[in-house]
């Protein structure tokens, strides 16, 4: 076999997996699974077990590397799953002499971790669409949160080493790219000048012209800048699609997870966005069922869909980690968090089926990921009925929509 690698979770690890790939076949390496672990959920660690045995069951001999944020925050249990030979922290994965290196684990205090290097990278394999990593880890301890334990504190990507990977990947054809961190609105807080988010996108956009469409991960909808304010209102090629760190839609709730916003400045977010682009997508991660969530909690988030407008969302059952404090609190009944759960999703369904079905008979342009597939600007997934290019923009005009999205008709 040859190297695979199987990635878990963000954005931001798509992109590490990328960077691990050139480390990897510079240092020789192959015949072996690079399993890149998420720890924001149990279910994502338990996903990451399995694929690690099924890796170990299918390809008898190869080396197992494990790494990323479950393998960061307590190596030592994956270093005993028959077949690994190796456990990464989140430092070292990036590191090239940790590829040479034959020391069966490498997991330093990230804790420790002050600053991060920019990694230049080619492409993303058969991908349309790049991430790239502007910010690293997080400053703040939402009480439901182990990631901060995983990405150690806050540092950020200077502008010009950003604007030089964009180049790259623009150079190599890529369409998109997309702004990854942690905590994305707290670039820049650790340079000099201390710049925003909005800064960077700014520049951005200016020092590389030749780049199509510009997208972010998640943001605070309490953190966004002036500069980024102004960049949504003016510039068509930031996409008109913006994801919200909501939660919740409980002030009580956001103030026991220790959330830097409040129900209404996710309300104020939604509407000063659509005012500046009245053809905006919101999107949002909502947990269901966190500790002490009663039912008038609970109605507080299922509103607050409708009331800030939120097309597109990612919907977690509550999930306890070790070491955090909501695992302290007696949690709710896991029945209890996954219909509420659905309750969400079903609300979501129901606003991202009405944003399709107005979608029909407008010019859109899609981002051919696949020869039948893409995203619209304002991330709509949308299928093609006749073949495409991949990595290609193309313009179509909406034939038909259905709940899973956009039906595109012939080619513009």
């Amino acid at each position: 076999m040859t190297l695979d690698i199987l990635t878990f979770g963000c954005r931001l690890n798509a992109f590490e997996s990328e960077v691990m790939r050139g480390h990897a076949e510079a240092a020789g390496i192959d015949n072996a699974v690079i399993v890149n672990t998420c720890a924001v959920t149990a279910e994502a660690e338990r996903q990451a077990r399995q694929a690690v045995r099924r890796a170990h069951r299918a390809n008898p001999g190869a080396d197992i590397i494990v790494t990323g944020c479950a393998a960061q925050i307590d190596p030592a249990p994956w270093s005993k799953i028959p077949g690994v030979t190796r456990v990464l922290g989140n430092v070292e994965k990036l590191d090239q002499a940790a590829w040479t290196s034959a020391s069966p684990l490498l997991v330093a205090d990230i804790m420790q971790v002050r600053q991060t290097a920019s990694h230049l990278i080619d492409g993303f394999g058969t991908r349309a669409r790049a991430f790239i990593e502007v910010q690293q880890g997080c400053d703040h301890r939402c009480t439901f949160c182990i990631i901060p334990y995983g990405r150690g504190p806050s540092r950020s990507i200077p502008m010009g080493a950003v604007a030089d990977q964009v180049r790259a990947l623009a150079a190599n054809g890529f369409a998109e790219v997309v702004l990854t961190g942690v905590d994305l609105t707290s670039y820049g807080a650790d340079l000099p000048g201390t710049p925003k988010l909005g800064q960077l996108v700014r520049r951005l956009l200016a020092a590389v012209p030749e780049l199509p469409r510009l997208r972010l991960s998640s943001i605070d909808p309490a953190e966004i800048d002036d500069d980024l304010w102004r960049m949504i209102a003016e510039e068509p090629r930031l996409m008109p699609h913006l994801h919200l760190s909501a939660q919740a839609g409980s002030d009580l709730i956001l103030k026991r997870m220790k959330r830097r916003h409040l129900r209404h400045h996710v309300i104020e977010a939604a509407a000063r966005a659509r005012a500046l682009r009245p053809d905006i997508a919101l999107g949002a991660d909502l947990i269901a069922g966190f500790p002490t969530e009663d039912d008038t909690m609970f109605a507080d988030t299922l509103s607050l869909i409708d009331e800030a407008g939120l097309d597109f969302l990612h919907v977690f059952p509550y999930s306890a980690r070790n070491k955090t404090p909501a695992a302290r609190i007696p949690a709710l009944p896991m029945a209890e968090r996954r219909a509420r759960a659905a309750r969400l999703r079903d609300a979501g369904q129901r606003r991202a089926t009405a944003r399709f079905q107005a979608a029909i008979d407008t010019t859109i342009a899609i981002l051919a990921e696949s020869e039948s597939r893409g995203h619209a600007e304002d991330f709509s997934p949308v299928r093609f009925t006749e073949p495409v290019t991949p990595g290609q923009i193309v313009t179509c005009r909406v034939a038909r929509a259905d709940a899973s999205g956009l039906i595109a008709g012939a080619k513009i």
